[in-house]
């Protein structure tokens, strides 16, 4: 298991207040509070409604543009509040790097939350994403990591299972047979469409029993529109998944079963990553058998 990678320079409630009193002094009395110190960014909250979101190392910069790029464009469109940055802070000799102030919603993550209607919240998110997942324009980023066909994950599911104890009957045998299996389909045929590209427990918020929010769409990106999928077996029971299949009209059987590879992917992933991260192990000790146990498209 790997730890979480270190950050290149330090990001504190001091630094955050003068890039707010230099670039939007008008916000800068507001009361501040550290709220996630993630991979690739700092999030502190910014009085009651407003979040302040700066990358912790070069690599998370694009992540940060992006961001500020493309969720204006996509927002009028989905059925689900989306964070639509309403600052784009810009570099400066203070912190050489582009950092965003975006809307505070309510809510918990995902991972730690339970759904008061799985039903209803499984035809929620199929519609947010059968309106996410239209075709992308020519100059939508593009992520290496993300987006692509599902078999090209062979080398990082063997690579991640090699560092992960796995439990009970579940052996390396048979998680390698079930991924081979569920490539094993036609790819994705149509345009690339947009997608989230990290859709995952911790990037849902939920309030009150309901989705109040999708957020870190860092990672968007274009493509293959299975790798968003895997959220289902993230998030549903049986009965909940099939209903959130059947709120997405464009995920045929091949794009379903590419979707659960793409879970099964990020099962072994969190659970390789996650030796100081208690929730990131928690998710991937409940995915990995809700997406072996499940049927094949």
């Amino acid at each position: 298991m790997s730890n979480m990678p270190a950050a290149e320079w330090e990001i504190d409630e001091t630094l955050v207040w003068e890039l707010l009193a230099a670039q939007v002094p008008e916000l800068a009395d507001r009361p501040l509070a550290m709220l996630a110190n993630g991979w690739d960014n700092v999030m502190y909250r910014l009085g009651a409604d407003l979040t302040v979101r700066l990358p912790r190392r070069k690599l998370a910069v694009p992540l940060i543009e992006h961001e500020q790029r493309c969720l204006e464009l996509l927002a009028p469109q989905l059925p689900i509040p989306v964070p639509v940055p309403v600052h784009h802070g810009v570099p400066s000799e203070r912190f050489p790097m582009p950092w965003s102030i975006c809307p505070w919603f309510p809510g918990v993550l995902a991972a730690d939350a339970l759904f008061t209607d799985p039903i209803r919240e499984a035809r929620r998110l199929g519609a947010f994403l059968t309106a996410l997942h239209v075709a992308a324009p020519d100059d939508a980023p593009r992520n290496e990591w993300r987006g692509q066909g599902a078999r090209v994950l062979a080398p990082r599911v063997a690579g991640n299972l090699v560092h992960i104890d796995l439990d009970g009957s579940t052996t390396v045998e048979l998680v390698t047979s079930r991924f081979a299996a569920l490539v094993d389909v036609d790819p994705h045929a149509g345009p690339p469409v947009w997608l989230h590209g990290d859709l995952h427990a911790a990037n849902m918020l939920v309030d009150d029993g309901a989705i109040s929010a999708v957020i870190d769409f860092g990672d968007i990106t274009s493509g293959d529109p299975a790798v968003d999928l895997a959220i289902g077996w993230m998030l549903f029971e049986a009965e909940a998944l099939e209903e959130f299949r059947r709120a997405l009209p464009h995920a045929d059987g091949a794009t379903w079963s590419r979707g659960a590879a793409w879970a099964l992917h990020f099962a072994l992933m969190y659970l390789a990553n996650s030796a100081d991260n208690p929730r990131l192990n928690a998710m991937g000790r409940r995915l990995l058998p809700s997406v072996m146990s499940g049927e094949l498209a």
